[in-house]
C-alpha cells in the first residue's frame, strides 16, 4: 500500500525511509491515537443511541397517561452519554425522542417531551466537564441528580405547555396533570434512572 493510499483510508503514517524498492512507514502514535478516541466516541455514540430508540419501541414496562409517560429506563442512555460528552448526549436524546415518534405507542406531546431532555443533557454535560469528579462523591453526585431532575422536570413541563397552548388547550384544567404527573413523577422517574445509569456506567468505567 503507498503513502497516498494509506492516508486515504485515514491510516495516521509517516513515511519512515525508501531504500531499494522498499518503503518503510512508522506509525504517528499521536494522530493514531486521536484517530481510535474518534473512532471509539463515535461507536459509543451510536450504541447509546440505537439503545435509546430500541427502548420506548420494545420496553414492556411503561405506563402512558398523556402527557404523563413512564417508561422504566427511557433515559438510561442519554444520562451514561451525559456523564462522557456534551455531544453524545445530544445525539443520544436525538436518537431516544426518535424512538417515541416511531413507536406509534405515544402521542405527539410525549415526544416533545422526549425532545426537551437536551436542555438537561447537555446542561449536566457540560457541568461535569467542568467539574468530573462529582460522580465519585455519593453525596455530590445526589444533589447534582436532584438539580437535574428539577430542570429534568421543569423542561418537560414547559414542553407541554408550549405544546399545549399551540393546540389552544385550556392549559387551568390541566393543573394536576402537568405539574403532578409530568413535574413530580419526572423528578422521581429521572432519578431512579440515574442511579441506573451510574451503576452501568461505573461497571464499564472498571473495565475499560
Amino acid at each position: 500500500m503507498s503513502e497516498k493510499q494509506a492516508k486515504k483510508l485515514f491510516f495516521p503514517i509517516d513515511l519512515l525511509y525508501t531504500q531499494n524498492y522498499t518503503t518503510v512507514y512508522t506509525v504517528n502514535k499521536r494522530e493514531s491515537f486521536i484517530l481510535m478516541k474518534n473512532v471509539r466516541f463515535m461507536t459509543l455514540t451510536a450504541l447509546l443511541t440505537a439503545i435509546a430508540i430500541f427502548i420506548p419501541i420494545a420496553m414492556p414496562l411503561k405506563l402512558v397517561i398523556p402527557p404523563a409517560s413512564y417508561t422504566l429506563g427511557s433515559h438510561v442512555a442519554i444520562f451514561i452519554a451525559m456523564f462522557i460528552n456534551p455531544w453524545m448526549a445530544i445525539f443520544v436524546v436525538l436518537g431516544s425522542s426518535y424512538g417515541f415518534f416511531i413507536s406509534g405507542a405515544y402521542p405527539l406531546v410525549i415526544v416533545f417531551r422526549a425532545l426537551s431532555h437536551i436542555l438537561f443533557a447537555t446542561l449536566g454535560a457540560f457541568f461535569l466537564q467542568k467539574y468530573p469528579k462529582t460522580l465519585e462523591n455519593r453525596k455530590a453526585s445526589w444533589i447534582f441528580n436532584f438539580v437535574l431532575a428539577l430542570i429534568h422536570a421543569v423542561g418537560e413541563v414547559l414542553a407541554c405547555v408550549l405544546f399545549y397552548s399551540v393546540s389552544g388547550t385550556d392549559l387551568q384544567s390541566m393543573f394536576y396533570v402537568l405539574f403532578v404527573l409530568v413535574g413530580f413523577g419526572t423528578v422521581i422517574h429521572s432519578m431512579v434512572d440515574y442511579e441506573l445509569a451510574l451503576a452501568v456506567y461505573k461497571v464499564l468505567q472498571k473495565r475499560r
